[in-house]
């Protein structure tokens, strides 16, 4: 047993820790270090502050927890396990293993309890940034005088690593200005990473860059003085309008003789002999794997009871708020349980063949305000491009702190609700804005959504790829999809990036090619469950007539202009360059070609379809295809075939108006129209009437054969 001289606090602590470095010891890969240093304070958040229930962990008005910190998942798994929530200890015991609950690094929709996925260091800082705009929108819309329904805090325990991130200096600069004062976080402050100590690369003085941010700062001197980790914890919770750092001095490996406060207790078991040594350290018994104190777990498991009795005390509250505002209450119920108003399409916007030509873009915009009539929790905004991207919510006002809050803003009792506002002004700064989305979507109760240019798409990769991992109901806009961008340049014309992003798993990639194919592409994704991202055009395109079309976007292809009898070719195209597609069915009218125009917005999509459903739009016996988008021709060949042709762009851009660039790159009609006549062996017609391949061969197009 435990020495007699341990507190019952001591007892618990040393659990959480003996626990997590069993796990890693046993599955001989992992990282002790951070559960054995931070294991104190998480007591202290866990035990005495955090406000939540094990028994139902989809609590809507529970505090939201984020190890940040992921690579310590040992430390949250033990939490879990120990505090009542359906976390068995054989998964603790399976930890890294296949098919265990307990992965390398916590995954959300793996492990109960687990609100967002982290590992990749600064994420989960600015995943729970989202989290708080997500519970300041909440409250500020639904909470009124004397009915507080949402109350609840973020925290988070954070790294040196995760402070070092650029993604987590601009998810702090956000918090700071919009003054998050829910959001409060315990930086593990052990002077340790990987691959040394942070003298080698970390000097800086971390509370002042955060006061600047805006942030409150407290110092805790030594991270097992539990008393100084509460008092800081109670500081942050009166300082509302500030979002808090608390810099606890840690010590890496704490109890381990020959490895606390050095790198190898980061990431490598123990070893038996120094986890022998360690356990005998802090008084724990040595031939026990596993061994949990039944005084610990009794203790620990309180949470459950607690848990009960706040959310059984909310419920009463809800109740009345539901007597007093019942609108609201009903509003609120289905926007937490992710249901849509039953009638959220029925504004949208159509348009007609012949309407004026309009960038998709601008569809978007159209759309997704059309949505917001409809659909009262639509909120996020852009890296500082709006006039760009079209995706401002008009007259539903700026997500700003009160003193900021301009005339539009939604809410208004005091000046103190201006943060109902559904327009989030994230700056430039891309790869938090797509993280704190992310942790809006995960928080609940909201529909986010980010907008940048498509190129800059490279600045969010990791937070959509953690999306899709996470499949999180996220809505990623990303404009000026292509090399039609024009005057600004190659540094500005995304080549490479719709192969890239096609390539994440459970990612929904929509590239429509007119307004209507916008609004289906709107729709389908707020019923889809997981994320999705648009890909618009800044040039405008024509309206295209689908009055025989068969299907749609959420089939992901569909054959969008036919022909009598079998095709003698198939002219397949996404986004801008369907219209070019169906042009040039056309021409080759006069060639006597029948073609087939196939719309295809989505691969993922089409993939989803049975294969019966594929092959009436891409039947194997017409294998004569022309492929083409303005951009890299990557993973076309597979929807072209062996004896089709892919038209796309494998170098980069330039600068010059965006129509003279099509022009001089080959994404033309005339191109498109060339290309199924070489396919049908009709080369020498294909020079006729339209320039023909001389014309393409000076600007080297990227077309090849299957």
């Amino acid at each position: 047993m435990p020495t007699a001289t341990q507190t019952l606090e001591d007892l618990c602590i040393n659990t959480i820790r003996i626990l997590s470095a069993d796990a890693v010891q046993k599955a001989n890969s992992g990282h002790p270090g951070m559960p054995l240093g931070a294991a104190a304070m998480a007591y202290t958040l866990w035990n005495g502050f955090l406000k939540h229930n094990p028994k139902d962990p989809h609590w809507v008005d529970r505090d939201r927890f984020v190890l940040s910190a992921g690579h310590g998942s040992m430390l949250l798994y033990s939490l879990l396990h120990l505090t009542g929530y359906d976390l068995p200890l054989e998964e603790l015991q399976r930890f890294r293993q296949w098919g265990s609950k307990t992965p390398g690094h916590p995954e959300r929709g793996h492990t109960v309890g687990v609100e967002v996925a982290t590992g990749p260091l600064g994420q989960g800082f600015a995943n729970g940034v989202g989290m708080a705009i997500a519970e300041a929108w909440l409250a500020a819309r639904y909470n009124k005088p004397g009915h507080q329904i949402v109350d609840h805090y973020t925290y988070s325990i954070c790294g040196d690593g995760d402070l070092m991130e650029g993604v987590t200096q601009e998810a702090a600069s956000l918090a700071g200005h919009l003054r998050l004062g829910k959001l409060i976080y315990l930086y593990d402050q052990n002077h340790i990473s990987l691959a040394g100590g942070t003298d080698l690369s970390f000097t800086e003085d971390v509370a002042k860059r955060f006061e600047a941010y805006g942030w409150h700062t407290h110092h805790v001197a030594e991270g097992n003085d539990t008393a100084e980790v509460a008092r800081a914890i109670e500081e942050a919770q009166r300082e509302t309008g500030r979002p808090s750092l608390i810099l606890v001095r840690t010590h890496i490996g704490y109890g381990s003789p020959k490895k606390q406060d050095t790198f190898g207790a980061h990431g490598n078991p123990l070893g038996e002999e120094e986890l022998e040594a360690t356990k005998k350290a802090l008084g724990w018994p040595t031939n026990d794997k596993f061994f949990l104190p039944e005084d610990a777990v009794k203790h620990l498991r309180e949470a459950v009871g607690k848990g009960k009795a706040a959310q059984n005390d909310w419920q009463s509250r809800f109740n009345a708020y539901k007597q007093a505002f019942p609108k609201e209450a009903a509003e609120f119920e289905q926007i937490m349980s992710g249901k849509l108003p039953q009638d959220f399409a029925s504004e949208l916007p159509q348009w007609k063949p012949m309407d004026k030509p309009m960038a998709t873009r601008v569809a978007g915009g159209e759309v997704m305000n059309a949505l917001a009539k409809k659909i009262p929790n639509i909120v996020g905004g852009s890296a500082d491009l709006n006039p760009s991207t079209n995706t401002a919510l008009k007259g539903l006002g700026d997500f700003q702190p009160s003193e900021f809050a301009g005339a539009g803003t939604a809410g208004a009792v005091g000046g103190a609700w201006s943060f109902a506002g559904h327009n989030v002004a994230f700056g430039v700064r891309e790869h938090a804005m797509g993280a704190a989305v992310n942790g809006m979507a995960a928080h609940g109760g909201v529909l986010p959504f980010s907008a940048t240019f498509l190129v800059f798409s490279d600045y969010m990769k990791p937070s959509v790829r953690l999306g899709a991992l996470s499949k999180l109901k996220a809505f990623y806009v990303f404009t000026h999809d292509s090399v039609a961008v024009g005057e600004d340049g190659p540094t500005h014309e995304p080549v490479e990036h719709l192969a890239g992003l096609r390539a994440i798993p459970g990612l929904n990639v929509m590239r429509p090619a007119d307004a209507n194919e916008t609004a289906e592409a709107w729709s389908f994704a707020l019923q889809h469950e997981g994320p999705s991202l648009f890909a618009l055009t800044r040039q405008n395109v024509p309206h295209l007539d689908r009055s025989n079309a068969k299907g749609g976007v959420a089939q992901g292809a569909y054959v969008l202009s036919d022909c009598d009898g079998q095709a003698d070719v198939i002219l397949i195209g996404s986004g801008s360059e369907v219209s070019l597609c169906v042009k040039a069915k056309e021409k080759l009218k006069g060639y006597g070609v029948k073609a087939r125009v196939v719309s295809m917005p989505s691969w993922n999509l089409f993939l989803d379809q049975d294969e019966a459903y594929r092959e009436s739009v891409l039947p194997a016996a017409v294998r004569k295809r022309v492929t083409i988008e303005a951009a890299c021709t990557q993973g076309w060949h597979r929807w072209a075939t062996d004896e089709g042709t892919v038209i796309g762009i494998d170098h980069y851009g330039a600068s010059a108006p965006g129509d003279e660039i099509l022009k001089q790159f080959g994404i033309t009609v005339e191109h498109v129209t060339a290309a199924a006549l070489r396919l049908l062996g009709r080369g020498a017609e294909a020079g006729q009437g339209f320039g023909g391949e001389t014309a393409f061969a000076a600007t080297a197009p990227s077309e090849g054969h299957s």
